[in-house]
């Protein structure tokens, strides 16, 4: 291939150029994750100036979704057809073009057509990332790339959360927007001068059949593998539990316990800070005890109580449920992605599990929101939370009935 970066087939380590490649998928994904988060903190704001409910406001967040959910599958064949830079430069190119229309945004259709973009972005993002690290990393140093990968979401919500407010009291909610298309498009410069292919052995990869037959048995296969469709079903639960306390919880604390609105982002915030250590610590763990769906259950069902008991808490138990549930969420991410190859036939399959866990993702980003406005409407903020509960549950069903270790 031209332009192909000649690299050691050993598997004991990997090239050094792979970590540069790591630092700029990590670049492009966390300005995925500040764009998907930067309407939480400001919510107020643009419920304000758009004149939204609750149940409509979860739109801005859901629609962020709709894009990735329907591009989940399709976004293999993507990838197969173009490849993972040109895939990546579109990825992160939606992102911008997506912040800069919703920047001028005067109408909540042209809002959503904005957050529509950049969800293509993400949805293309987060199939391209894990599909270059494998193509950079050797298969038994493939977990502490990932484990760091998986921290980009957490750290842009982090990102987003604290600074969101307080540039939206300088310039209003176009000021986050704004900021947000600027950091797009520096990640988007430096995977256009950074990003590479490795040479076709890469980190001890076997060439894969690139024909179209090839890619649509491997997609085949993975429509008809239960387990894989038990864990997508395991994280939609997990995405409707951590989006809807991560849009809406803010809005809580500032209508409801009087806290202003950069403090409440910012105790929203500890449990993206605590899953910055978490998240690594879990993918550590569920490769040490070899334990990855116990973990996952386990996890799962702690999170139960902590959805309704922050609705109840007051004073410093709310900072430190928020600081809990990150521990106990983190976990799950990265045991949750190292599941996902070792229930294909074969890790040709891994680009097709990937794409079927990705559709569970954005189905759960986009249901959580929107469920959790409306039951908020209905039900109350309590009664909401307390709904939370069989959501969690579900969650640690679907992954105890997957057959993994």
């Amino acid at each position: 291939m031209t332009g192909a970066v000649p690299i050691s087939e050993s598997t004991e380590r990997p090239p050094p150029y792979a970590w540069t490649i790591l630092l700029v998928l990590c670049v492009a994904s966390v300005a995925s994750s500040l764009n998907q988060f930067k309407v939480p903190p400001v919510l107020p704001v643009l419920i304000r100036d758009f004149h939204l409910s609750l149940g409509n406001a979860g739109m801005l967040m859901s629609a962020f979704s709709v894009t990735g959910l329907l591009l989940a599958l399709p976004a293999g064949f993507i990838l197969q057809r173009l490849g993972p830079k040109a895939t990546g430069l579109i990825a992160v190119g939606a992102v911008s073009f997506g912040s800069v229309l919703g920047t001028f945004s005067a109408t909540v259709p042209l809002m959503l057509a904005s957050r529509f973009i950049e969800g293509a972005g993400l949805g293309l993002i987060t199939i391209v990332a894990p599909a270059a690290i494998a193509l950079w990393f050797p298969e038994a140093r493939r977990g502490t790339p990932l484990g760091i990968w998986t921290t980009c979401m957490p750290f842009g919500n982090i990102l987003t959360l604290n600074l969101a407010p307080w540039l939206s009291s300088l310039g209003g909610w176009q000021l986050v927007w704004k900021v947000g298309a600027l950091f797009s498009l520096a990640a988007f410069v430096l995977f256009w001068f950074l990003f590479r292919m490795p040479g076709q052995q890469a980190a001890g990869a076997k060439p894969q059949d690139r024909g179209e037959g090839g890619v649509l048995s491997g997609y085949g296969r993975a429509m008809l593998n239960l387990a894989l469709w038990l864990i997508a079903l395991q994280f939609v639960c997990y995405n409707v539990v951590c989006l809807a306390l991560g849009t809406y919880f803010p809005t809580f604390l500032n209508s409801v316990r009087g806290y202003p609105l950069s403090t409440a982002a910012f105790i929203v915030s500890l449990s993206t800070i605590t899953a910055l250590f978490s998240q690594p610590l879990g993918g550590w763990l569920s490769d040490r005890l070899g334990m990855r769906r116990r973990l996952i259950a386990v996890s799962s069902l702690l999170m139960a109580p902590i959805c309704f008991s922050l609705f109840l808490a007051t004073g410093w138990l709310v900072p430190a449920l928020m600081i809990t549930f990150g521990l106990v969420a983190g976990t799950i991410v990265p045991a949750t992605f190292a599941a996902v190859p070792e229930v294909m036939a074969s890790r040709r399959m891994a680009g097709s599990g990937m794409a079927v866990l990705a559709l569970g993702q954005n189905l759960g980003m986009f249901v959580g929101p929107i469920l959790f406005g409306k039951l908020a409407d209905a039900a109350g903020w309590t009664g909401a939370g307390f709904m939370l509960v069989p959501v969690c549950v579900l969650a640690a069903a679907a992954v105890w009935l997957a057959r993994f270790r």
